[in-house]
């Protein structure tokens, strides 16, 4: 499995604040913090987005870092990905995201 899926099976490849650190694109970094923003609720400023993956060496984005559930659960398993865990039908934390997206159920049992 490539180093940039995430433990929830999506591509950080394809997320704008990858996409926005290895380019240096600032113009994405301040779009990437607005929409985060309105999405989320919580004030994102275009310095938070810098991300290297969130199973990658190096910089991740305070949410990656820090408040992802899913993340921190896999390090705490010492998974590799949820695709890994014998729970991962059952749970409610991945859920969402493997429902919007079949693209990460696929990356997790590929």
């Amino acid at each position: 499995m490539k180093n940039r899926i995430a433990y929830c099976g999506l591509d950080c490849e394809k997320c704008d604040a990858y996409l926005a650190t290895v380019r240096d694109d600032q113009a994405l970094r301040e779009k990437t913090a607005r929409e985060w923003s309105e999405l989320n609720h919580a004030p994102i400023m275009p310095e938070h987005i810098n991300c290297l993956g969130c199973r990658a060496e190096g910089v991740k984005t305070v949410f990656c870092e820090i408040l992802c559930q899913i993340r921190r659960c896999a390090l705490q398993k010492g998974v590799e990905t949820c695709g890994d865990c014998g729970s991962l039908n059952e749970c409610r934390s991945i859920a969402a995201i493997l429902a919007n997206s079949p693209e990460a159920l696929k990356n997790l049992k590929g």
